[in-house]
């Protein structure tokens, strides 16, 4: 299984992060804008996810729902800026528990004789901003959902 580059460069607003997927970009591009499949792989797998919206064109907007075993909720929404393609995806992304703290993510997927590279950028506002979003445990949630992505992927490319 492949895994997971998350690059946070001390004193810089901003996270990349790299994982290479046994997949078409198409298929990974609709994992990520297809309501039906992101809810099975975005998030930790402790948590429920439910997509409020998700208007995937430039000026769409979108907002999705953690919930956990006891009930606890965690929103997030942003909006789209340009229409998002298998060329790359760029939008906002705010959690609704700390209102105003906004970063702009600018994902990217490369294909390469079957496989792709996804590229994500998420540039923050200030390396405060960023250094929370990492201690509330952004890397463990990316982590498990990256693997549950190659999971998903896996079960829906067609055998050879």
């Amino acid at each position: 299984m492949a895994k997971t580059q998350i690059v946070a460069e001390p004193g810089v607003p901003q996270i990349l992060i790299t994982r290479e997927f046994a997949a078409p970009r198409a298929l990974l591009f609709r994992a990520h804008t297809d309501p039906e499949l992101l809810v099975q792989w975005h998030g930790p797998r402790s948590l429920t996810l439910t997509v409020d919206r998700l208007d995937a064109r430039n000026g769409g907007t979108w907002r999705y729902i953690h919930q956990d075993a006891d009930g606890n909720e965690y929103a997030f929404h942003g909006v789209f800026h340009g229409t998002p393609s298998p060329d790359g995806i760029v939008r906002t992304f705010e959690f609704e528990g700390a209102p105003g703290h906004v970063s702009l993510e600018t994902l990217t997927l490369e294909e390469h004789g079957g496989k792709t590279l996804l590229r994500a950028n998420a540039v923050f506002q200030s390396v405060e901003a960023r250094d929370a979003h990492i201690q509330a445990g952004m890397e463990d949630g990316l982590n498990e959902s990256m693997e549950r992505l190659d999971e998903l992927v896996a079960r829906l490319v067609p055998v050879s």
